[in-house]
């Protein structure tokens, strides 16, 4: 039965994380046309789409975690907050304020060197080991160097170009490529700050989980910390109450598509991810949103298909399933050698 669950984890997570990458690539592309079109702000639409996710992931804190709710300390109602101050302000502000000057395409790019951050960070503050004398550990710094290495390509190199003949939306992509011209660099140091705030928010994962390991309470109480702390700073920022009214138009599909998926699902998942296999795991995954926004934005708004965007896929791929296979086997042997250190341990008890 173990084995069993064990089959069934291995399956699903992967699947979990390549979820996690299409509902990003929705986010970004809904979120790039509503800021670029400045009937929203960054804060508001921070706020909303965490109240819907809050919402959203309620009744499965209610009805499956009821439990947990008496497990709640200040402990981890300060790890929770902390956890929502790096995943929802920092993280996705300082991203939203850099799609505003950027383009999705170029944004999105910027989120395959979370993966190299987060190792980094990880190492240094001892939740991860590099063991490069195993092959495990290998092949765990080979798929992220892949991985990242074909992101690179993708968005350096283009070579000959493909067309998609679909519904292009010219006139909104055109003007985010004007605004991407006259603020590359401001949007480039804000994707600079958000990969360094993904990177703190995936290691505070781990912290999280071990003081309160609940899925649904924890991403319930993050979207909720977020969205209040969104306000707050919002109104501080901007008194006009033009962005904050909500009408049943682009904005509202996009506040209720990031609030349900990406506030809700994916925050959800990503702890489940990082509870499995440690804060590393997810990140390696963000590479795939390359691949599915540089195909959405060839069908909806005319981009072209280059070679190398072909030629990074092949090796984003690659990568991602050489880190996955050097997780799972790492990941294998350091629960053996667990089940080992105790059996020695029993073995040694007296009887």
């Amino acid at each position: 039965m173990a084995s069993e669950t064990r089959a069934l984890e291995n399956i699903m997570l992967p699947l979990g994380m390549v979820a996690v990458q299409l509902f990003t690539m929705g986010m970004l592309l809904l979120s790039k046309v509503i800021l670029t079109s400045g009937t929203t702000t960054v804060f508001s639409l921070l706020c909303y789409r965490n109240v819907v996710g809050a919402l959203f992931m309620a009744p499965f804190a209610i009805f499956l975690e009821r439990e947990m709710k008496n497990k709640l300390t200040y402990s981890a109602l300060f790890w929770i907050f902390i956890n929502a101050l790096f995943g929802v302000v920092m993280a996705m502000g300082l991203y939203y304020y850099a799609l505003e000057y950027t383009s999705a395409s170029y944004a999105v790019n910027y989120l395959n060197l979370i993966p190299i951050v987060t190792f980094i960070i990880a190492l240094i503050i001892g939740f991860e080991r590099l063991e490069l004398n195993s092959k495990a550990g290998k092949m765990k710094v080979l798929g992220t160097l892949l991985s990242v290495g074909g992101a690179m390509v993708v968005s350096l190199y283009k070579g000959k170009t493909f067309h998609i003949r679909a519904f292009h939306l010219h006139r909104i992509e055109s003007k985010a490529k004007a605004v991407a011209e006259r603020n590359i660099f401001r949007g480039s140091l804000l994707l600079i700050g958000s990969n360094f705030s993904f990177a703190f928010w995936f290691i505070v994962q781990v912290k999280v989980f071990k003081v309160f390991p609940s899925k649904y309470w924890t991403t319930m109480l993050t979207c909720l910390f977020g969205s209040l702390m969104a306000m707050l700073i919002g109104v501080a920022l901007d008194r006009d109450s033009r962005p904050w009214k909500l009408d049943f138009n682009l904005n509202l599909l996009t506040i209720f598509y990031s609030g349900i998926l990406n506030s809700g699902c994916t925050y959800c998942l990503i702890s489940w991810a990082v509870s499995r296999r440690g804060p590393t795991y997810p990140s390696v995954f963000n590479p795939l949103s390359v691949i599915f926004t540089v195909i959405a934005e060839a069908m909806f708004m005319g981009e072209e298909v280059t070679v190398g965007s072909l030629v990074g896929a092949i090796l984003i791929i690659g990568g991602v399933y050489a880190f996955l296979w050097g997780g799972t086997k790492g990941h294998s042997a350091l629960k053996n050698s667990s089940l080992q250190d105790e059996q020695q341990l029993e073995d040694g008890l007296p009887t």
